[in-house]
Parts: structure tokens; sequence; C-alpha cells
């Protein structure tokens, strides 16, 4: 079984279609199904001590990956190894990608960034952001919306499709898991300082190499691939995040703009570094170009993909 041709059967999938909402309404979705056995481990296990919470936070994490771990295998038990296969892998990981929703949210930030509403900018970026949108002018909604298309190119496309290449459903699948409990419990709270500090951990592990692909892909696809490299080089590792930071400074080094910064979470300011500080704050016209960008990576992708297989 080719888990390379599986991945681009799911990216092509996801793609053309994304998860359509008749079947989520009917069923619902695979990150929902995990975000529900995450949500009732941590409503009965995370209080006590700091010890207690730590502890009951890596079975948590190791309860959940592990249950994705299983219900996979024993799919794959079941899989001819042959094409039929292959083709069920790529449908059974279809909603494992999220290509087509990202485009989707930061598609819906450029409409109204485009027109200078502000107020419908806000809610559309509020989707994919943690930060108070109240609080963010055009270029920080911009700047908002370019960061999460780039971080999540990594966390919700490159890293889910190389662990699914690597280790074919059993890798996406414990990937997912490990991501989603990152996105729910790996927050560094006073609620989840302890209980999700294995998850965050765990996140930090397994996009070690896909984050550097995704920034890699970037620079190459873009028209200043070199200006691309050089800002990876010389601001990635500056980034509070050991992974976002390589994508996000690809992304700002391809277009020409400034990334991260300062920013606000509820009452807190965090004074981060400034991610290609130098240039200008993005426009619009930027973030569509990111949208341009990220569309040629993901061709690349599957081109890298096509070429694995016929390795």
């Amino acid at each position: 079984m080719s888990f390379a041709i599986a991945m681009i059967i799911a990216l092509t999938l996801d793609t053309l279609i994304g998860w359509p909402k008749p079947v989520f309404d009917r069923i619902g979705h695979p990150v929902t199904w995990i975000g529900a056995a995450i949500s009732s481990c941590e409503r009965h296990w995370n209080s006590g001590s700091s010890a207690r919470r730590f502890v009951l936070g890596a079975a948590t994490t190791l309860c959940v990956v592990a249950a994705a771990l299983a219900i996979s295998l024993f799919a794959t038990l079941w899989l001819p190894d042959n094409w039929i296969g292959t083709l069920v892998t790529g449908i059974l990981a279809w909603p494992l990608i999220a290509a087509r929703s990202m485009y989707t949210h930061v598609q819906d930030v450029a409409r109204p960034l485009s027109t200078q509403d502000l107020p419908a900018a806000r809610k559309a970026v509020s989707m994919i952001v943690g930060r108070d949108p109240a609080q963010l002018d055009a270029p920080a909604v911009t700047r908002a919306a370019l960061e999460s298309l780039a971080e999540n190119s990594s966390d919700g496309i490159v890293a889910p499709i190389f662990w699914g290449a690597v280790f074919g459903l059993p890798g996406i699948a414990a990937y997912k898991a490990i991501n989603t409990l990152d996105s729910m419990i790996g927050h560094r709270s006073n609620r989840y300082e302890y209980f999700g500090k294995t998850a965050a951990r765990l996140d930090d592990l397994v996009n070690l190499i896909p984050s550097r692909l995704t920034g890699l892909l970037f620079a190459l696809v873009s028209q200043h691939p070199i200006t691309a490299l050089r800002c990876i080089w010389q601001d990635a590792r500056h980034h509070r995040s050991p992974n976002a930071g390589w994508p996000e400074a690809a992304m700002a080094g391809a277009l020409a703009v400034r990334l991260s910064g300062p920013r606000i979470y509820g009452q807190t300011i965090n004074d981060e570094p400034w991610v290609n500080g130098t240039c200008p704050d993005p426009t619009p016209t930027d973030l569509k170009h990111g949208l341009q960008l990220y569309t040629f990576a993901l061709l690349a992708l599957a081109l890298g993909l096509a070429l694995w297989a016929l390795r």
C-alpha cells in the first residue's frame, strides 16, 4: 500500500470538497469526537494539586492518543495491501486534513478587509485566532490572518500529511489527536499550565519536522526564495513557538511584510518580537498574495508526495 498516494487522495478530496455540512450535521467530525473525549477527561481530572494535574493530564494525553492509534490500527488491519486499501486509506484520512477550511477562513477575512469593513473582518478573524478582535486594527487583523494561515498550513496540512505518508492511517490519526490535545489543553494558563504540559511538549515534538518543511515549501514556491530563507534563518528561532516561527518567517519574508510582534490576550499584553520587523505591516493585497502562496505550496506538496510514491 502506498501511504503517499493515500495522502494525495485525502488532500485532493479535502481541497475539492472539504467536510460537507450535511455529513457534519449527521455524524460530526473526527476532531469533534476527539475533542469530546478530551473535554470529558479534563472535566473529571483537571483538579487538585499541581502534581495531580500534571499526572492526570499526561494520562489524558496517553489515553486519547492510544485510542486514536488503536482505532486506526484496527481499521488498517482490515484493509488489503493493494490499490483498494490505498483508496480507502485516503478516504479515511480525508477529514483529518484541513486545507479547504483554512483557505475559506482566511478568504473570509480578506474579503471585508478589501472593502475596509473592519467589523466584519474582526468577526471573521475571531474564528481562527485567540486574540480579542475588538482590540485589533486593520493591520493587526491582516497580520493575525497571515500568521494563522502560515502556522495552520503546518499544523493542519503538512504535519498530518507527513505523518500519514510515513506511517499511514495510524500516523495521521495519532498526529491529529496530539494536535487537538494541544489546541484544547496545551495553553499556558492557570487552568492548563500543568494539566496540558505533556500535550504541549508532545505537540512541539511531532511538529518539529513538518514546521520546517512548511517553511521551506513557502520559501521555494515564492517569488523571493532567498529572502524568505534569509528571514527563516534570522527570525524563526526568536519566535515564541519552537515551530511556528518557521512558516511565519517564510511567509513574512516571501511577502516582504512583518508578522508577530506585541499582541493582547484578554487583559495581558505579550511583548513578542517581530518577525521580519524592518518591513511594513501587511495590507489586504498581501493577504491575497498569502493565499496564492498557500495554494502554490499545496501544489508543491502534492508533487512531492507523487515523487515520493514513484520512488
